[in-house]
């Protein structure tokens, strides 16, 4: 069965940053996109970081050029790297399998990443 488990979330001052990585399995990898969501307390879950199966990428307008999203289809495992962190990056991160019209049918149980000083 799919199955997607994050890792590497935990609390970092602002302007930290911090990796989060998410491992799959049960399914051809190579040929998914995948993305990264949040959800803040209170808020929707939203749109971090999108890749495609053979590598463009696309960013919430809100975490252009502090995050990158990466994919090694040899590991079977997309990353998030996340500089300048700010308290607003506060959220559950969670992972998910995505498809070309970008609906997510797998998620991850998430990873807690909490800014603050």
């Amino acid at each position: 069965q799919v199955q997607l488990v994050e890792s590497g979330g935990g609390s970092v001052q602002p302007g930290g940053s911090l990796t989060l990585s998410c491992a799959a399995s049960g399914f051809i990898f190579s040929i998914y996109p995948m993305a990264w969501y949040r959800q803040a307390p209170g808020k929707q879950r939203e749109m971090v970081a999108h890749i495609t199966s053979n590598g463009p990428t696309d960013y919430a307008d809100s975490v252009k050029g502090r995050f990158t999203i990466s994919r090694d289809n040899a590991k079977n495992m997309v990353q998030l790297q996340m500089n300048s962190l700010k308290p607003e990056d506060t959220a559950l991160y969670y992972c998910g399998r995505s498809s070309h019209s970008r609906y997510v049918d797998y998620w991850g149980q998430g990873t807690q990443v909490t800014v603050s000083s």
